[in-house]
């Protein structure tokens, strides 16, 4: 993927922005439990971060997905994940959809303000029973006249308790599970949704993560985002944004712990010399930072092939893949070189260890980017 001078210019932006807006402010983020996100989304919007490859006529840049890339990649370079993944939820996850197949309406009405930083959205998909294998949903929204009766439950919805707006998939029919579902825009204030506590979680503990309640609620079937039935299609085409800004996203956050575990190692002495003069240690850092740029390498490949329009699943499964499985082991070696201040919760690396451990987990865990994989491959099962 070649950098251009906007490209540059774009990352020198989102590069000040974390330095001043975001790293500052990290650790009270994080014994809060929560980040003030429509103060912070108002910032982003004011900068045109939260529109980047999202159409002129809603307010966006209109630039293609490498920007988008570029975008994640610096966002992640934030001393606390949960930042980037709040907006990630809202950019990559609640609104490609909306931005692609959603009406003129509905877009001015939920896009505009969300591109400007004015509303916060949130994806809506997962449920207790049904994490990783999205088609066993059981929110339902049945049609009454011109509107729909939502009932259901969500679980470990990121922005949960300060969304504007929730893109929710619901079954809407009773056919084959992947034609039977419809993503629809829930506002929050709607009379039947409620959310519950936020949940404690291992990382990312200032986004505010939460189950969300739908009893009977009504809203216009104008709210639907293109087809009735073509839910699961169009949540499928998202996932392959959520998962290429994912292992965007995790370049620098992987990169953060590298060049940390340097600077620590280089001031911390043990037996008279410092711990980075050990031939494990920086050995093992030289083959970390190789496989950071490989994953770099990879996505960038993902994010041009994207960009040209083709189809890029298999690729976007690969970097997800290889950023869930990095997101595990380069962590864990770093925290061991720092010893017991790596245990220590106030520690940069200790941080990133915990915020990074849900990589191989959200957007597809890496046990269904294998399957997809394998599927691409023609080695499934079956089919021989």
């Amino acid at each position: 993927m070649l950098e251009t001078p906007q490209h540059k210019d774009l990352r020198a932006t989102v590069s000040r922005f974390v330095e001043t807006e975001i790293n500052p402010y990290c650790a009270e983020w994080e014994a809060a439990g929560i980040m003030p996100l429509h103060e912070i989304f108002a910032k982003l919007g004011a900068l045109g971060l939260l529109g980047i490859s999202r159409p002129e006529t809603c307010g966006g840049l209109a630039l293609d997905y490498s920007f988008e890339t570029i975008f994640a990649e610096e966002l992640g370079g934030g001393h606390a994940g949960a930042i980037g993944m709040a907006v990630g939820a809202h950019t990559n996850m609640a609104t490609p959809a909306l931005a692609l197949h959603g009406s003129d309406e509905l877009c001015a009405e939920f896009l505009t303000p969300a591109i400007a930083g004015e509303s916060i959205a949130s994806i809506a998909v997962s449920e207790p029973h049904a994490g990783s294998d999205v088609a066993a949903i059981r929110t339902r929204a049945e049609g009454d006249g011109d509107d729909y009766i939502l009932n259901g439950q969500k679980m470990w919805i990121t922005n949960a308790t300060q969304a504007d707006f929730f893109c929710v998939l619901a079954n809407t029919g009773e056919t084959d599970k992947h034609r039977n579902k419809s993503l629809i825009i829930v506002p929050a204030d709607t009379p039947g949704v409620s959310v519950g506590a936020r949940l404690g979680k291992l990382g990312m503990r200032g986004s505010d993560t939460a189950p969300v309640f739908f009893d009977n609620v009504r809203v216009p079937k104008r709210f639907r985002i293109g087809e009735e039935g073509m839910g699961f299609t169009y949540q499928m085409q998202q996932f392959q944004e959520e998962r290429l800004f994912g292992a965007a996203m995790s370049i620098k956050g992987l990169e953060l712990c590298v060049t940390s575990t340097i600077d620590y190692t280089r001031d911390r002495t043990a037996f008279g010399k410092p711990i980075l003069d050990n031939q494990l240690v920086h050995f093992q850092l030289a083959e970390m930072q190789t496989e950071v740029e490989a994953l770099r390498a990879l996505t960038y490949r993902a994010t041009e092939a994207y960009v040209a329009g083709e189809d890029v699943t298999l690729l976007a499964s690969m970097a997800k893949l290889k950023a869930g499985r990095l997101s595990r082991s380069i962590p864990d070696q770093c925290l061991q070189f720092w010893g017991g201040m790596g245990f220590v919760e106030d520690s940069l690396v200790n941080r990133l260890y915990r915020d990074l451990r849900i990589v191989p987990i959200g957007g597809g865990a890496d046990e269904i980017m294998q399957g997809i994989i394998c599927k691409l491959m023609g080695i499934a099962p079956g089919r021989r």
